[in-house]
């Protein structure tokens, strides 16, 4: 039983203690202190007073198991169950007097803070409501302001606009008759300087024109004739020594043809060179004048050999003296190249080479015998031209390695087809015509010469006018001083009527006038070169 005793006496110790608590808490609540707070410090009181209550309920029991026995246990369990269920009883009703406690609280602060939202609410909107007038006060007042400010504003403007319109007009105006008098003056100017500048350019003009064209007759007239006396005489010899070269020209041209064509006939000359002989007088005549070239010409005097056409070279001696010839032959080998076609036809390359062996034998014996028979400096030239009339063999030639270079090595003598022949020609033909020049620019040269040396007669001749025109004009001014002496003496003497007068001294004045008789040795051209 002094277990159960100090069992109960434990029970009821812990209940107090709990009691004692809650009777605390529910002060401290009822103090006014925070609700919140308070609940939640009762709270965690309770949960920290578990463990020590478990705690102690576990120790109770494991003594009880230990000491007590079954009817103890059951006595101490129903006594602990009483204890408990009026201490549950208690507490039950602390913690629903503490509910209703903490409801009323919420209820209060729920109001309160109500209360204080509706107060702020009504504040808000006095406030809100105090800012809308006062706004609407501002933007009143800055409307009017604004309004009173753009009216001020405007009308500054408007009179500043109608001031500065006033002196900018005021200022236009006196620019516009600045510009219009300085524009009359300056015209009135530029009229007067371009009246006197027109003037005077025209008196200069008229001066220089009267005197160049006086100049210009006086030095055309003499020059003109002369030039045209000088050139004339040269010239008129010039024309008759050329007519009479050109007809006895003419005269040996037609001996010569007509000698030729009989040495034809009595030699039996062949006729398979005649194709070559036309196209080479064809090339000669368009390139060449008559006069410019020979047909059938012994180059070398008395050995009767003659060359079917040579080239009179220009520039060789003086008048009648022998001509220097370029012999010119043609040659037309025409069986050996009729085999060399035949076998180029053929594709017989032996035959080929044959057949162009003996064109180049034929060839070499060709330029030997113009070499032999026509090539004779000083009558001739140091080289003479075979001239082939197809470009076909001139091609064949050409392609047997060193035969032209050894023909115009060893014989002297250029070998050329229609096309190198018709080039050669028209470059000798450039010649002659530079070395006709050079001889005409001789003979201009020797004019210019003789008109210089008579250029200088003119001058003496004009120094001589001149001379003689000064002792005129001196012996007008001796007259007219004489003439004016006589006026002053006459000035008293009373002058009788035109009529009376013309009855006394028939005849007019000038022609007392004795006229001077010219000097024959003054141009007639003297008076238009003052």
């Amino acid at each position: 039983m002094n277990n159960g005793s100090l069992f109960n006496a434990l029970l009821l110790m812990v209940a107090l203690v709990n009691l004692v608590l809650l009777v605390v808490l529910w002060r401290k609540a009822a103090a006014g202190a925070d609700a919140t707070a308070q609940a939640a410090d009762a709270v965690r009181l309770a949960e920290a007073l578990r463990p020590a209550h478990e705690a102690l309920r576990t120790a109770l029991h494991q003594d009880i198991r230990r000491d007590v026995t079954q009817d103890v246990v059951r006595e101490v369990r129903n006594d602990l169950a009483q204890g408990l269920s009026g201490t549950r009883q208690e507490l039950t009703a602390a913690m629903g007097q503490f509910q209703q406690a903490l409801l009323n609280q919420q209820g209060d602060v729920t109001r309160t803070q109500n209360e204080q939202l509706d107060s702020f609410r009504t504040q808000l909107a006095a406030m809100q409501q105090g800012l809308a007038d006062t706004l609407r006060d501002t933007t009143h007042q800055q409307g009017l302001q604004s309004t009173a400010l753009r009216e001020a504003q405007t009308g500054a403007l408007t009179r500043f606009n109608e001031v500065q319109e006033a002196s900018m007009r005021r200022v236009s105006d006196g620019l516009a008759e600045s510009l219009r008098l300085l524009s009359e003056g300056n015209d009135r100017k530029l009229t007067e300087v371009r009246q006197t500048v027109e003037t005077r350019l025209q008196a200069l003009q008229a001066d220089n024109e009267k005197k160049l064209e006086q100049m210009r007759q006086t030095v055309d007239e003499k020059l003109h004739a002369t030039l045209e006396a000088r050139l004339g005489e040269s010239f008129k010899q010039v024309a008759e020594r050329l007519e009479q070269v050109h007809k006895g020209l003419g005269e040996m041209q037609r001996l010569a043809s007509d000698v030729g064509s009989l040495n034809r006939v009595l030699s039996n000359v062949k006729t398979r060179g005649i194709f070559g002989e036309v196209q080479l007088a064809g090339l000669l005549e368009q390139v060449f004048t008559p006069e410019q070239y020979a047909v059938n010409v012994e180059t070398v005097p008395g050995t009767g050999a003659r060359v079917e056409f040579a080239i009179r070279l220009p520039g060789q001696g003086g008048p009648g003296s022998a001509p220097l010839w370029l012999p010119i032959d043609a040659k037309f080998p025409r069986e050996d190249y009729e085999r060399l076609l035949e076998a180029q036809d053929r594709a017989d390359v032996p035959a080929i080479e044959t057949a162009a062996k003996a064109i180049e034998m034929r060839l070499r014996l060709e330029a030997r015998t113009i070499r032999d028979k026509y090539v004779s400096p000083p009558h001739t030239s140091d080289f003479a031209i075979l001239f082939v009339p197809t470009e076909g063999l001139y091609a064949e030639a050409l392609r047997r390695p060193g035969l032209v270079e050894s023909l115009q090595r060893e014989y002297r003598v250029m070998l050329a087809g229609p096309t190198t022949l018709l080039a050669t020609l028209n470059s000798l033909q450039m010649g002659f015509r530079t070395l006709a020049l050079e001889k005409r620019s001789s003979e201009v040269w020797q004019v210019l010469g003789a008109v210089k040396t008579e250029f200088a007669k003119f001058g003496d001749v004009l120094a001589r006018t001149r001379k003689k025109l000064d002792e005129a004009s001196n012996t007008i001014s001796s007259v007219e001083t004489r003439t004016r002496v006589m006026g002053r003496a006459l000035k008293q003497v009373e002058a009788m009527p035109e009529s009376q007068a013309q009855a006394l001294l028939p005849g007019e004045a000038t022609d007392n006038i004795a006229e001077v008789e010219p000097d024959p040795a003054l141009p007639s051209s003297t008076g238009s070169l003052l």
